[in-house]
């Protein structure tokens, strides 16, 4: 488990630096996340669905591409909702990612 900071939901960097985030992780941040945006519950949120099925446009994307970015701590390629597409397939490549 990663500790966060309770205002930002953001990982405590000064702690977790050096560890990878695990895809259950980054799973649910990215279930919180479309669920701010969408002013849903996040139980609403399947993550087998989509990113496009959720009307994101591309400016959304790339701005949830680099809140994810600021968050892991680590550079993302603007792209990655296009290569993979659903929140499941995403976590688990970015959990795989050193």
């Amino acid at each position: 488990m990663v500790s966060t900071n309770s205002e930002t939901n953001q990982p405590d960097l000064e702690s977790s630096s050096h560890l990878q985030l695990t895809a259950a992780e980054i799973q649910e941040w990215i279930v919180s996340y479309l669920a701010d945006l969408l002013e849903i519950e996040s139980e609403d949120v399947n993550v087998t669905i989509p990113f496009d099925r959720y009307g994101l446009d591309s400016s959304v994307a790339v701005g949830m591409t680099g809140d994810l970015e600021d968050w892991m701590g680590k550079k993302l390629d603007p792209t990655l909702l296009y290569d993979y597409p659903t929140i499941e397939t995403l976590a688990k490549h970015l959990a795989e990612v050193p």
